[in-house]
């Protein structure tokens, strides 16, 4: 039984403020950026969600009659070594300085790592390793401090958690990761803002039982925000299955991230989230073990891949249209990954778009439009990733494959107004959510046909023959009194100066 000294956090507040205090103390404790606190909690706080789902998955079983089999060994559960007053932790801290940092560096953290060494590993046990992988040891400084975090992230219990709050933890800990990419640090890269996934998930509209891919998931913000649209309290105990088993695959390259989207997935709900690990455009593989199964084409693909990139012959020979433009290549995998019949929303850079001076390019759209039905490109403002560490103008892209284009409804957004204290919102979205249905022309609005854009040698950019345009509308007669009064007002300026040179 798990041991259960803590307080109860009902609310999605206080899971904030509990993990935010964990934070504070990792900060003081020489973890002091975003790219260094996330990491080192998410998995201790993923060792502590871990245990209580095992204890109450072991509780369940027991009530129905059938075995259980948890995924750690005593000492490795957190309510054997972590939890406050958990015997084995007594042991440690009775053994003097040191000996918890030992268990948990020389003992615990290897022991973890190797789960997926067994032989008779569980998917589980596969994820509990690979979300380990990059952890070689505590990142903070004293033992003490390292209590302090474990006995705050103690008191966070999914089971105590109103129910009327749908996925708090996890959106607390989307929260988190949000600090990845704030400042212009590096993480940005790793983050698509949640308004700009929800708009994507919802116009996609995702059904249970199809397969739902990102080949560059980041921290898998659109699998997971996929998830919780896809979840509903009534779904029948084989449609929870397909969900939780069967449903969520991705590909991520960077080591650090990596882990953290496999936290991220596992905190929403989803059991085993089939991610590989290694560079999507190469193949080359670091860990595939929680990709195997996976079919080769999906039936949605949401995504946001690199800005800016630039890939080498090892990536660009796999390809039919070679360049160093890793979107572009990117684009091209999608195409590939995609069902007869499925669907993507992807986030493209307006270079992409636009771009008409280099032949893959242009070959990689002519086959966009040749392959796919692109029904809809949303132009995003330009300061949309603002907040996630990036200012590229950037557009969305939704298509079918399977059907050629023929024509490209277009929405324009760039006309809103977005900062990091303003970002995007849902409701920015409003308008463009209830007249895409219709492909309803508008001032933000309208539609270009394939003959006008093959004119344009696949120039896919949006421009918006609807926009309004402010007008001068004042007479020569008007300007010149104008610049007459502003001439007057400089004179008396200078004036004034003068007087006051001469006065000195």
């Amino acid at each position: 039984m798990m041991i259960n000294n803590g307080k109860q956090l009902t609310t999605p507040q206080a899971i904030n403020n509990a993990i935010w205090s964990a934070c504070d103390i990792m900060r003081r404790s020489n973890v002091s950026g975003a790219m260094q606190y996330v990491p080192e909690i998410t998995w201790i706080l993923f060792l502590r969600i871990l245990d209580e789902r095992e204890t109450r998955e072991a509780e369940e079983a027991e009530a129905i009659g059938i075995s259980f089999k948890p995924s750690l060994r005593y000492p490795y559960r957190w309510q054997d070594w972590a939890a406050p007053g958990a015997e084995h932790r007594k042991q440690l801290w009775e053994a003097g300085q040191g000996a918890l940092f030992n268990f948990v560096n020389n003992d615990l953290l290897p022991y973890l790592r190797g789960l997926r060494d067994q032989a008779d590993a569980m998917p589980r046990q596969r994820v509990i390793s690979q979300l380990m992988s990059g952890v070689e040891r505590v990142r903070i400084d004293t033992e003490r401090n390292f209590l302090d975090v474990l006995d705050k992230l103690n008191d966070i219990r999914e089971a105590s958690i109103d129910s009327q709050h749908l996925f708090p933890l996890s959106q607390a800990y989307e929260g988190l990761l949000l600090r990845m990419g704030e400042n212009n640090n590096d993480g940005g890269q790793f983050f698509t803002p949640r308004e700009v996934i929800r708009a994507m998930v919802q116009v996609i509209d995702p059904q249970i039982g199809e397969t739902i891919y990102d080949p560059a998931c980041g921290t898998g913000g659109f699998l997971a925000q996929s998830y919780e649209y896809l979840w509903r309290p009534t779904l029948k105990p084989s449609e929870i299955e397909t969900l939780k088993q069967h449903t969520f695959y991705g590909r991520e390259k960077a080591e650090l991230v990596y882990p953290i989207a496999l936290a991220n997935l596992v905190l929403h709900g989803i059991d085993e989230p089939h991610i590989w690990h290694g560079n999507t455009l190469t193949e080359n593989m670091v860990y595939g073990g929680l990709f195997q199964g996976a079919p080769e084409q999906f039936d949605i693909i949401l995504t946001n891949p690199p800005f800016g990139g630039k890939e080498g012959p090892e990536a660009q020979t796999r390809f039919a249209y070679q360049t160093s433009a890793t979107q572009v290549l990117f684009l091209q995998h999608v195409i590939d990954s995609l069902k007869p019949g499925g669907r993507c929303a992807i986030v493209l850079d307006e270079g992409v778009l636009f771009r008409t001076n280099e032949t893959a390019f242009v070959q990689t759209k002519r086959k966009l439009l040749d392959d796919c039905d692109v029904w809809c490109i949303v132009s995003l403002p330009a300061g949309t990733f603002l907040g996630a560490g990036g200012g590229v103008k950037t557009n969305i892209l939704f298509f079918t494959k399977g059907q050629p284009t023929e024509r490209i409804w277009y929405y324009d957004l760039s006309g809103t107004k977005v900062t990091k204290r303003k970002p995007l919102t849902i409701k920015d979205f409003e308008d463009f959510l209830t007249i895409l249905p219709q492909r309803t022309e508008s001032e933000r609005s309208w539609t270009v046909e394939r003959a006008a854009i093959e004119a344009r040698n696949f120039d896919l950019k949006a421009v918006n023959p609807n926009a309004l345009v402010d007008q001068d509308t004042r007479t020569p007669e008007e300007l010149i009194a104008i610049i007459e009064e502003k001439g007057r007002e400089v004179n008396e300026a200078l004036s004034r100066l003068k007087k006051w040179m001469k006065t000195d």
